[in-house]
């Protein structure tokens, strides 16, 4: 039994070593691929090396390089005369190569030891992976609340090259509490920006979403809120303090406010009433026919329009129609931007319906509503809609605030001239709440994206 054992445990133990040289050769062969500019960088070296000791043998004359080559072919012959040449040759090379590649391992070894990142990743795979991020779409998202935050998890993993446009209409909790007091645009839905974006910065991205639950004047303001407050006081102005925000965070891309002007939103009903504030409008309790903001007509942030203008590929939505989306596409020059660019665009509906802003809203109903903001012109080429409906569970829990899910109208949304995209895209948790799935959502975006255009009519995605 015990010899059996330890022929068990030898096996064993050599299938490991196979695989671990296995494994070693396989990242070896990765420092190979295209792109991370290693192989051209190492053959400069190689140059420098050859070209410096060139210069040195022209400066001294020559005349020690003339014996060191004499004495090396004097070398030579007697190991040819000891071993042939079929023999020495191959050894002598086969030495050479296993000395170089001793020291390169070494050599990447320690950097490798240095630079090691949280997860333990290789180097070669973190370098792998930021070469293939930020040759990735410069994808354009437009939106604002806990909806736009939510795909920006989920797209991060496939480019860096993101700019989030994000509305600064929030008047309401910490940000309306900021905003009142010391007169900042509000910071709250770019801090969940940022924190999405964060780039492996876990306790970082921690502390920016810390809420303080006790202290005078402190109760109820997240420690991002505050800190993009006193960025903003240092550096002037809401952007600028993103700007910094971002490299203290590693944010992959980038955040931009839609307007630095202090917009406030209004709404009128279809009663007549009319609304002031974005934390009043979905609290009026009535169906909305009319939006916009003061100062009429803000001016955009020079960076947005630039990105819209560069972009590759432009997403707006998820999130509250009428007091996330649409407060952005009342700059002007967002709308006109997006307008007129060639880049593929689409809008992602809402599962629910939200109380105060889109009860009973179709599909149709929202395309329409943001046609109606930006002059009844198309800023999107097709509409991204969940598939299957949510659990019972879920529709129980919503029923109970008088929210139902987006109802399909095919042919309504088809005479809008807009493509139809069906994909699962549905997060539920334990309590029933859905959001959409990140991951998911941005897999069939790019998916999307990848094909070009589309055929017309409806595309379905398992």
């Amino acid at each position: 039994m015990s010899i059996g054992f330890l022929r068990q445990a030898l096996n064993a133990l050599q299938k490991q070593s196979r695989s671990r040289t296995s494994y070693r050769v396989n990242q070896w062969f990765k420092w190979l691929s295209p792109g991370l500019s290693v192989k051209r960088w190492l053959l400069i070296s190689i140059g420098g090396v050859l070209l410096a000791s060139l210069g040195l043998a022209i400066w001294i004359k020559l005349t020690p390089i003339f014996w060191m080559i004499e004495l090396f072919r004097g070398f030579l012959g007697v190991i040819t005369n000891i071993l042939p040449n079929y023999v020495s040759g191959p050894l002598v090379l086969l030495g050479g190569l296993l000395l170089v590649l001793w020291g390169q391992t070494r050599t990447v070894g320690s950097i490798t030891k240095v630079l090691r990142t949280e997860g333990g990743e290789e180097l070669i795979d973190v370098l792998l992976a930021h070469h293939r991020l930020y040759r990735g779409p410069k994808i354009v998202v437009i939106g604002g609340g806990t909806g736009l935050s939510t795909l920006l998890r989920g797209l991060k993993t496939y480019s860096a090259n993101i700019t989030a446009i994000v509305t600064v209409a929030d008047d309401g909790g910490s940000s309306g509490r900021l905003r009142q007091e010391f007169g900042v645009l509000p910071p709250g839905d770019i801090r969940n920006c940022l924190a999405a974006l964060a780039d492996e910065e876990k306790l970082l991205t921690e502390l920016f979403q810390y809420r303080f639950r006790a202290g005078d004047g402190l109760t109820g303001h997240s420690f991002g809120n505050l800190f993009l407050t006193a960025m903003s006081d240092i550096t002037g102005d809401l952007e600028q303090a993103v700007a910094a925000s971002s490299k203290v965070l590693a944010v992959r891309g980038q955040v931009l406010p839609a307007t630095l002007s202090d917009v406030r939103l209004w709404a009128e009903l279809a009663d007549g009433r009319r609304i002031d504030g974005e934390s009043s409008i979905p609290k009026a309790g009535g169906k909305i026919v009319k939006i916009g903001c003061i100062p009429a007509n803000p001016p955009a942030v020079p960076a947005a329009i630039k990105a819209l203008k560069e972009a590759d590929y432009i997403i707006i939505g998820p999130g509250s129609l009428y007091t996330s989306l649409i407060p952005n596409l009342l700059v002007p020059e967002i709308a006109d931007a997006i307008a007129q660019t060639d880049a593929p665009r689409i809008y992602i509906c809402n599962i629910m319906t939200q109380p105060g802003e889109t009860e009973g809203y179709t599909v149709a109903d929202h395309i329409r509503a943001i046609d109606a903001a930006c002059g009844q012109r198309r800023l999107f080429d097709a509409v991204l809609i969940h598939k299957k409906s949510p659990s019972e569970q879920s529709l129980i829990r919503y029923a109970q605030q008088n929210s139902h899910p987006v109802f399909l109208d095919r042919e309504a949304v088809t005479q809008l001239g807009r493509r139809i995209v069906l994909a699962n895209v549905l997060y539920e948790d334990e309590t029933g709440f859905v959001r959409h799935n990140p991951q998911k959502l941005a897999q069939v975006l790019l998916r999307w994206y990848g094909r070009g255009q589309p055929l017309r009519g409806i595309q379905n995605s398992k």
